[in-house]
């Protein structure tokens, strides 16, 4: 009788490891389905793309406009608030496929710009924008970790730099509250590496602020850039949209 019991007696033990890995399972589904019930009906809505007529706009009724618009123009990280995007910012938007939640546009942005524009008549000369890339932030911390320590490496390459190489003959400066738009043909720094790109810019005129803003795709490989990995993010995009927003003011 007692050789019967001895079966029973040892299998008991080697169950329960996999009970645990049943229950730590079911508890891992169950976080990722609230999360992604949240995410997709509480969760606020991801800022409109620059330039798009939902983005919102930043108000100046500081500096009226210069006596002249020749010479250096600088980024002015004062005008408007990062809160309401109305701020100067560099940022990216990347299509990614979430656990539990599926198609999601990722939209991550930093303040932490600086550059100058140099305008001698109606052509601009020079313009050399750098953005603090570890600064960004997006809806998810995350997210802004993963991408800092795997895809841009913010601890090597901290910044990203764009300088004009062919200036931009504008025909005729905006006018106070007109919009003109041009292509912008320079070399972007990014992860450490140089390439040539064009991007295609809105610039608008409010008294003494100027306002650029636009976009471009990037794809990832071209910069030795790797797509960041999580255990809730199922694949991402390999290529992304470079957005910014940037106002100038005479210096």
């Amino acid at each position: 009788m007692a050789s019967d019991l001895c079966p029973l007696v040892t299998a008991q033990p080697r169950s329960l490891p996999i009970l645990r890995i049943v229950a730590v399972i079911a508890a891992l589904a169950i976080l990722v389905g609230a999360y992604g019930i949240w995410y997709l009906f509480f969760r606020p809505s991801g800022p409109a793309p620059v330039g798009s007529s939902n983005a919102p706009a930043a108000s100046f009724s500081g500096l009226p406009a210069p006596a002249t618009a020749d010479g250096t123009w600088k980024v002015d990280t004062s005008i408007g608030s990062f809160a309401d995007n109305t701020s100067s910012f560099v940022g990216y938007r990347v299509q990614e496929q979430l656990a539990g939640i599926g198609a999601n546009t990722a939209v991550g942005r930093t303040p932490a710009v600086s550059g100058t524009l140099t305008l001698s008549g109606t052509t601009v000369t020079a313009v050399e924008v750098t953005a603090n890339l570890a600064s960004l932030q997006s809806d998810d911390d995350r997210r802004d970790n993963s991408l800092r320590r795997q895809a841009l490496e913010t601890s090597r390459y901290p910044t990203a730099t764009f300088k004009l190489t062919t200036p931009i003959e504008l025909g005729a400066l905006p006018g106070d509250g007109a919009t003109l738009s041009e292509t912008a043909k320079g070399e972007l720094t990014l992860h450490g590496v140089t390439r040539p790109i064009s991007i295609d810019l809105k610039a608008s005129r409010s008294g003494g602020m100027i306002t650029i803003t636009g976009s471009m795709t990037i794809l990832f490989a071209d910069f030795n850039i790797q797509k960041p990995t999580s255990f809730i993010v199922l694949s991402v995009d390999d290529h992304g949209v470079m957005e910014l927003q940037l106002h100038f003011v005479h210096a």
